[in-house]
């Protein structure tokens, strides 16, 4: 099968496109067939192997898995001899393990859902991992409605789900984004948009009773200033690119440590994969209160160009891949 691969860590010129093995799949394992993939900052982190402290899990030299990409849309097009609920030629979308810019993939039936109907494959790509890290956060930050909350990143892949999510919730939302992506959160629902090139996020003071910090670039006594006195801060962006060996990792626990000496609920998330979230999200957009945005789509064979648009800013949704 065809795959976009790399055999050292580095920049997107050291992935390939080459042709590999199919993977095996493992008794609790679903075979896809991948017509779309995502593009996602967790590509890049793989591709690089940067935050170095994430090499232990990923590979010391090289990674342990050579095919990039994790989430994806596809046909099954086989399943392990002890899983349920799934046959060859249903729709899925979901994470694998084995990656996700290749021909096939291999994933656990417990990181996949069926396919959003109305959606094409690559509009499905793009909601694993950005919508299920989007409704984990505002899960977290325990939003309800009437309150107000700030999304830091609102333009982008996570973010421009983050904002559906949380005006679904009945939340007042300031988007925080570039000029450029403006219209764009406004149209998914955000009242209030700060431009982070012209003003900082406690532009209105501590009013927001959540904010979802998306970027990892604003100091954390900067959010705390937008913050009502017992508002939560969920931190999810690290700002790794340009952290090569922590991540921004400090983060979250230098926010858990002073926390408890302002009141802040604040807190980094780890994300969790799980199916039930995917058909959380499956319900919000077949009943129209969600939807994903695509900036592009790019043919497999040019997924390193869709990485470097990526890490080059100004990507309005998230990228897809069409396989």
């Amino acid at each position: 099968m065809k795959a976009i691969v790399q055999d050292v860590y580095g920049p997107a010129d050291v992935l390939e496109l080459r042709d590999v093995d199919r993977p095996a799949i493992g008794e609790e394992e679903v075979l896809v067939e991948v017509r779309a993939a995502g593009v996602d900052p967790g590509v890049w982190v793989l591709m690089t192997g940067t935050p170095y402290l994430a090499r232990p899990m990923f590979g010391l030299r090289r990674p342990k898995v050579a095919v990039r990409g994790r989430d994806m849309a596809g046909v099954v097009a086989a399943v392990g001899s002890r899983v349920t609920g799934f046959a060859p030629g249903d729709e899925v979308y979901g994470t694998c393990e084995s990656g996700s810019y290749a021909e096939y993939a291999t994933a656990r039936h417990t990181r996949l859902a069926p396919k959003p109907a109305g959606l094409s494959f690559e509009q499905a790509a793009v909601v694993p991992i950005s919508g299920g890290t989007a409704l984990q956060a505002i899960r977290t930050a325990d939003v309800r409605p009437g309150q107000r909350v700030m999304v830091v990143g609102a333009g982008g892949g996570v973010g421009s789900f983050a904002v559906q999510i949380a005006t679904a919730a009945g939340a007042r939302v300031t988007a925080v984004c570039g000029p450029g992506s403006a219209d764009l959160v406004r149209s998914l629902g955000a009242v209030d948009v700060i431009d982070y090139t012209r003003e900082e996020v406690d532009r209105d003071g501590p009013h927001h009773d959540a904010i979802i910090d998306l970027a990892g670039c604003r100091p954390l006594r900067l959010l705390r200033r937008a913050l009502t006195r017992r508002g939560a801060l969920v931190l999810v962006g690290g700002g790794h690119v340009s952290r090569r060996v922590l991540g921004g990792m400090d983060r979250p626990l230098r926010a858990q440590l002073i926390g408890p000496f302002t009141g802040h609920r604040m807190r980094g998330l780890i994300v969790l994969e799980r199916a039930e979230r995917y058909r959380e999200l499956t319900e919000l957009i077949e009943s129209g209160t969600v939807r994903p945005v695509v900036d592009r789509v790019y043919p497999l064979a040019e997924a390193p160009e869709a990485i470097r648009r990526l890490i080059q800013g100004q990507v309005a949704g998230k990228i897809a891949i069409t396989i």
